[in-house]
This record gives structure tokens, C-alpha cells and sequence, in this order.
């Protein structure tokens, strides 16, 4: 198959570009606003890009309902800080919950029956249970890049971090 992702000329349901890298690691990210409102959101667009020095990425699209920024990118760009933590396979329900929630400003930890934990380097908590969470924090070099010049800057963002 063969199509030009600028045209999105597929005729598919769902744009086939998010299954030619599989399987992708999944997980929650949580970020604090600067008011201190906590927030959780499911992300599969996420990747630890090196090592030595160490970098983790995630991407967003825009918030379903309104078509604006998702609150995890508002927040990062905010603090400079997030957590991933990856799910595992007893929190796969908990997974698919939240990947359902859409309003703003509902508690999606506590929605799913998540718990929370306190971080060691930056504010946002981590997820009780998820094996291994990363904690970055934006370095000053570190800026939200777009790659879709069709659209707004803010439709397509990375947010790369130093561990």
C-alpha cells in the first residue's frame, strides 16, 4: 500500500502510519501544572532516544474535544518536568480507561483506581505499580519541534527531556 501522509489518501478508518512501528512501548505520563493540578494520560507515542546522554520522548496530538493542546504537553512546557511510567500487563484495564477519558479536568488517577506515589527528582507522582518510571526534566536546549507544517505549531509536538 502506498499513500502520501500529507494527502492522508488511504481510505482506511484509523491512518495505518500508527501501526508501522510495532509493538510500542505503553504507558501513562503525568504532569503537574504550575497551579499544581495533577494530570495522567495515556501515551504509546513515547521512546527513550539514548542513553549516554540520556533522552526520553514523547509526542502528542491535540485534545479530541476542543482541538487545543493536550494538557500533558501544556504542562511540560509549564515545569519542564514529567513522569513515564510504563503500564504493565495487570494494568491494562486501568489502561484502557483512561484512554477514554477525554474531559478536562477529571481526575484520571482516581477515575481508574490508580495510586499514586511520590517522585524522587521532579514533582509529578508516578504510578504505584509501573515497574519502571522515568523522570526527566527539560534541559534549556530542549524545545517542542512540529513536523506538520499544514497545520498550527501546536497540532504536532516533542517534548524530548534529559534524564
Amino acid at each position: 500500500m502506498y499513500y502520501e501522509t500529507a494527502r492522508n489518501d488511504h481510505g482506511l478508518r484509523y491512518n495505518p502510519l500508527k501501526a508501522c512501528v510495532v509493538p510500542r512501548p505503553i504507558g501513562w505520563l503525568t504532569t503537574i501544572s504550575a497551579a499544581g493540578i495533577v494530570n495522567l494520560a495515556p501515551f504509546s507515542f513515547f521512546n527513550l532516544l539514548s542513553y549516554d546522554p540520556p533522552f526520553v520522548m514523547f509526542s502528542s496530538g491535540t485534545h479530541e474535544a476542543d482541538g487545543d493542546r493536550k494538557d500533558s504537553v501544556v504542562n511540560v512546557e509549564e515545569t519542564g518536568e514529567f513522569v513515564y511510567n510504563m503500564a504493565t500487563w495487570a494494568q491494562r484495564d486501568q489502561m484502557n480507561q483512561t484512554a477514554t477519558i477525554v474531559e478536562r479536568g477529571v481526575d484520571e488517577m482516581a477515575a481508574a483506581g490508580l495510586e499514586s506515589l511520590p517522585s524522587r527528582i521532579v514533582r509529578p507522582p508516578r504510578v504505584k505499580g509501573s515497574r519502571a518510571p522515568l523522570m526527566p526534566t527539560r534541559s534549556p536546549r530542549n524545545r517542542r519541534v512540529s513536523t506538520r507544517s499544514s497545520r498550527p505549531p501546536a497540532t504536532s509536538s516533542a517534548t524530548t527531556a534529559t534524564c
